[in-house]
C-alpha cells in the first residue's frame, strides 16, 4: 500500500511539472505568444511606449523553433491620443512574416515605420530595396508603403529592438524595455543599416543587399542553378 502511494504522488508532481513547464513556455511565447513593451526614443528627444506582439510558426527546418508567423506594434500618438496598430501577417510564399522591425517616428502627427525584409525571399518580393528598408507612413487611417527620399530626413536613431526573436524571453521578463535596454539589445548588430538610418545605397553584395536576384537571367535561363540547391544552404538570411 505505502509503494502504491508513493507511485501516486511521484506520478502527480511529474504531472505537475509537466504542467509548469506548459505553462511557462507559453507565457514566454516559445510554444505560441509573447507580448511586451519597448521605449522609443523619437528623434526629438521624446519617449513613447509601445506595445509588440509576436506569433510563431511558418515554416522552418526539422528540429528548429519556428520563426515569427505575425507579428504586430501598438502604440499611441501622444498629441492625438489616437492608437494606431500596424500588423505583419504570415506571407504564403515566404513561409512566414514579411519583415523586421528597426525604427519608429513620429512627425507632425504621422507615424513612420522603417523595416528590414525577413530574409531573401521577401527581400525579393519587397522589390530589392538599397538601402534595404521597406517603409511605411500612415495616412488617412492607413499604412501606406512610402519611398526612403519620403521619410523626414531628421529621422536617423535606430530605437527598436530589431532580432526581436532571439531576445524573446529576456523582453517578456522585462516587461517594458527602456531605450537604453533597447540600445543595448541592437548593439552586437554590425550592418550599417542597424546602427542608423543609412540615406545613402550599399554597395553591391554588402550585408543587407547580398540575397541572389531570382528573377535574373542567371537565376531563369534553362541552367539556372536550383533555389534548392546546396550552393545556397545559409543565404536565406541576410
Amino acid at each position: 500500500m505505502e509503494q502504491k502511494k508513493r507511485m501516486i504522488a511521484l506520478f502527480i508532481l511529474i504531472l505537475n511539472l509537466g504542467v509548469t513547464t506548459v505553462t511557462a513556455c507559453g507565457f514566454m511565447g516559445f510554444s505560441d505568444t509573447a507580448k511586451w513593451k519597448e521605449e522609443v526614443l523619437l528623434h526629438d528627444g521624446r519617449k513613447i511606449v509601445v506595445e509588440r506582439w509576436q506569433k510563431h510558426g511558418g515554416r522552418h527546418e526539422p528540429g528548429q523553433q519556428p520563426g515569427i508567423k505575425d507579428h504586430s506594434i501598438t502604440f499611441t500618438i501622444p498629441a492625438t491620443k489616437q492608437t494606431i496598430t500596424w500588423k505583419d501577417e504570415y506571407s504564403k510564399e515566404i513561409g512566414h512574416s514579411n519583415f523586421d522591425l528597426v525604427a519608429m517616428h513620429v512627425s507632425d502627427r504621422i507615424p513612420y515605420l522603417i523595416t528590414t525584409a525577413d530574409g531573401c525571399l521577401a527581400y525579393n518580393k519587397w522589390g530589392r530595396p538599397n538601402p534595404p528598408y521597406v517603409i511605411f507612413k500612415y495616412e488617412g487611417n492607413v499604412w501606406k508603403r512610402i519611398y526612403l527620399q519620403e521619410l523626414p530626413i531628421e529621422f536617423k536613431n535606430i530605437n527598436l529592438v530589431i532580432n526581436a526573436m532571439a531576445h524573446e524571453e529576456e523582453l517578456v521578463n522585462m516587461g517594458l524595455a527602456s531605450a537604453e535596454k533597447v540600445k543595448e539589445l541592437n548593439s552586437s548588430l554590425t550592418q550599417a543599416e542597424y546602427k542608423t538610418i543609412v540615406r545613402t545605397q550599399l554597395n553591391p553584395g554588402a550585408l543587407g543587399v547580398s540575397c541572389p536576384d531570382w528573377g535574373s537571367s542567371r537565376w531563369t535561363s534553362p541552367k539556372a542553378p536550383s533555389q534548392n540547391s546546396p550552393k545556397r544552404k545559409g543565404m536565406e538570411k541576410q
